[in-house]
């Protein structure tokens, strides 16, 4: 049954890591609350999913978990729905995802799953791929951005059709990186593996491809920034005030 609206997409936000590399940098913060512009990085996600109609958002978090839980008391931000998931032991991101989604007062209204990364911020419209929702040959979706070097990120291979074949190792040269924004259809999470912890990229998605289903691959040229290195981290503010526009 095609979406009424976007109200049938909820949103998880993989907010767990230990985030190592900048741990030194934010004594006592997790790395998706890093303030900036005086507010927790999480607000910019979550200010760019109500831009792009997402009313229901589900933190995944693991790591200074009751930090972000009593940020977000209320239950709401910026007239967005949001609930913290814990994972009380790791469970990669995928495992991370499933748990949140399956935890969450949405489980049962969802239609489709967006998930995005919460150390990351790819300013682009998300309609292209939330429209995938209601597309009945697609199962699911992901953004990929082209980078002149992508030797921090692994690449992905797509065949001419636009499907999503693989997920390759990190490799000097130019590439087309995974964003960290996905969106899979509800009934694609009944077919995951069940063991844990779960990978999106080396373990869900190859075998939800291997088991028949087709994941669009949206490519988008679009600004991209992670805050998971030291030098990252100091460009967010620029990053924001720079694409003020999508918040």
């Amino acid at each position: 049954m095609p979406l009424s609206s976007t109200s049938e997409i909820s949103a998880v936000v993989l907010a767990g890591g230990f985030g190592t590399r900048v741990r030194h940098l934010l004594p006592g913060i997790p790395k998706p609350m890093a303030p900036v512009f005086g507010r927790p990085f999480l607000d910019w996600i979550i200010a760019f999913l109500r831009r792009g109609g997402i009313q229901s958002c589900v933190f995944s978090t693991g790591h200074l978990a009751d930090v972000i839980a009593a940020y977000y008391a209320s239950g709401q931000a910026d007239g967005v729905h949001v609930e913290c998931v814990r994972e009380d032991n790791p469970l990669g991101t995928a495992g991370g995802f499933l748990h949140a989604a399956r935890s969450s007062s949405f489980f049962q209204q969802a239609k489709a799953w967006l998930v995005l990364n919460g150390d990351s911020l790819t300013v682009t419209s998300l309609t292209p791929l939330l429209d995938l929702a209601n597309s009945p040959e697609v199962d699911g979706g992901l953004l990929a951005v082209p980078l002149a070097d992508a030797s921090r990120f692994g690449t992905l291979e797509v065949d001419s059709d636009g499907w999503l074949k693989s997920f390759r190792e990190k490799q000097p040269g130019s590439g087309l990186i995974n964003a960290g924004v996905y969106l899979l259809k509800a009934d694609q999470l009944k077919r995951a593996p069940t063991h844990r912890p779960l990978s999106f990229e080396t373990e869900l998605f190859p075998e939800l491809i291997n088991s028949g289903a087709r994941l669009r691959v949206i490519t988008c040229q679009a600004e991209f920034l992670d805050i998971g290195t030291p030098e990252t981290l100091h460009q967010a503010e620029s990053f924001v005030s720079a694409n003020a526009s999508w918040f």
